[in-house]
């Protein structure tokens, strides 16, 4: 578990932007059972998820489409709403940092992290608009 204090400013990048945190497994579950879109990002200190993931789901909300609702949990911190989310997101295998796009609370698209590393900020937001696009 890290400490809140040093991961307060990676979860601000999102939640300044209008992600709401995701603490529990309640939290997790009424998300998921909402009518529409939902992204779920799960954050991390990686330096991919700060040179990569972070940005590209900013750079990803410039977009005429978006998620009815945007919502983040941080690994190694909100382990238990991390966890619940990962149970939606089967058949993939946790990851961190990872993005998922659930329509009506089913798996639409999912970013795994080996599909973060090594790809621009850019790259990544043009996949989210892609999906945004598709299904919201």
């Amino acid at each position: 578990m890290y400490p809140a204090e040093m991961v307060a400013p990676m979860k601000g990048e999102l939640t300044d932007k209008g992600f709401n945190e995701l603490f529990s497994n309640e939290d997790v579950d009424n998300a998921l059972k909402a009518e529409g879109t939902t992204l779920v990002v799960v954050n991390s200190v990686c330096g991919c998820a700060a040179g990569s993931m972070r940005p590209a789901v900013k750079l990803s909300l410039e977009n005429s489409k978006l998620p009815s609702s945007l919502t983040t949990a941080f690994a190694g911190v909100d382990k238990e709403a991390v966890d619940r989310a990962r149970q939606y997101m089967l058949p993939y295998p946790p990851s961190s940092p990872c993005i998922a796009l659930f329509k009506d609370g089913k798996l639409a698209h999912m970013i795994e992290r080996h599909h973060i590393e090594g790809r621009t900020a850019e790259m990544i937001a043009e996949n989210l608009k892609l999906a945004y696009n598709e299904f919201c």
